[in-house]
């Protein structure tokens, strides 16, 4: 039985991924800072009925020791280092701490398998948003970076130090380049989660209106259950190598909201209303996606449309609220 160990499991990705391992006959080990919760730890992973089928491991990105002797007992054939302060605009706020879990983190778990697990294969979360200013209208593995934010330069770090690992020690290390992908588990911090959560208290008459940022922001949005399987197939691969991972498709946040709303059969206009308060220090403007790479390489692609996600989402949303309004 092959053994993934997965930091960043309790999230969203990591507990898609966790779900899509353990059908596929993997042991599922996640690692978890003891500062966590104990009463929110698990929410995504009950969610998706997986939470008695992983073993949790103690450990923190910031410190290489407990790592080593994590790898060392689990003995992981995979790894996925999906964890991170991934919300970027926190990451202004909390710029030395993003740059610490983000970037060095990715490091210090690249060292621990170079030291204790140099035959495991290693899968680095890489993110659109190093591609920041874009350079060209679709964005691939060619694109030059220009990282827009400190959580889009913690990220670039990581990225580059996965590749100096993979080249310096041969190590099997790859890096998937996601674009914004989204699900039921998404944070409510992040733009599509606050659009749908703000679509189900409008349409159960919890609020009156939605106030968002820049509305006009393009992003290339997929589906989280979509993606972590490229995560996985990339491993598969005889070789390491980087993958751009998106759906090819850019809508704007506007866009976004009228597809939402209209999930409820509502009238975005409406109810959405411009926050200048949140608004980025630095934008960037438009992210889209040219997964030819991965497509030619191993035969992915997305299977989900932005409005079957956002259906789902606002689904989701409704769902939990009347089960909070009953309880």
């Amino acid at each position: 039985m092959p053994t993934a160990l997965i930091t960043g499991v309790t999230g969203q990705d990591g507990a898609y991924l966790a779900k899509f391992l353990l059908k596929s006959g993997y042991r599922v080990v996640g690692l978890l800072r003891r500062s966590a919760s104990s009463d929110m730890v698990g929410d995504r992973l009950r969610w998706i009925g997986v939470a008695d089928q992983i073993e949790l491991v103690d450990a923190d990105l910031l410190d290489l020791s407990s790592l080593i002797r994590v790898m060392q007992s689990v003995e992981p054939t995979e790894i996925y280092n999906l964890a991170a302060q991934s919300f970027v605009a926190a990451s202004w706020h909390q710029p030395l701490l993003t740059g610490a879990v983000t970037g060095l983190g990715a490091v210090n778990v690249l060292e621990a398998m170079r030291i204790a697990a140099p035959k495991a294969r290693f899968y680095q979360a890489s993110s659109s948003e190093m591609f920041g200013r874009v350079a060209e209208a679709m964005q691939s593995e060619r694109t030059p970076f220009y990282p827009r934010s400190p959580y889009a330069c913690a990220k670039l770090y990581a990225h580059t130090m996965t590749i100096n690992y993979r080249e310096s020690f041969g190590l099997h290390a790859s890096c998937g380049i996601l674009f914004n992908h989204e699900s039921p588990l998404r944070g409510i911090e992040f733009v599509t989660r606050k659009i749908t959560d703000g679509v189900a208290r409008i349409r159960l008459g919890l609020a009156r209106e939605l106030r968002l940022g820049n509305l006009e922001a393009r992003r290339d949005w997929g589906h989280a259950r979509d993606y972590v399987q490229a995560m996985w197939t990339m491993l598969q691969q005889d070789t390491p190598d980087d993958y751009v991972v998106a759906t090819g498709r850019s809508i704007s946040v506007r866009d976004f909201c009228r597809i939402a709303f209209a999930q409820a059969s509502l009238e975005a206009d409406e109810f959405v209303r411009l926050s200048n308060d949140m608004m980025r220090p630095a934008e960037v403007d438009t992210l889209h996606g040219d997964a030819t790479k991965a497509r030619e390489t191993f035969g992915w692609e997305a299977k989900t449309s932005v409005e079957d996600m956002a259906g789902e989402m606002v689904e989701a949303d409704i769902f939990r609220h009347r089960a909070r309004m009953a309880a």
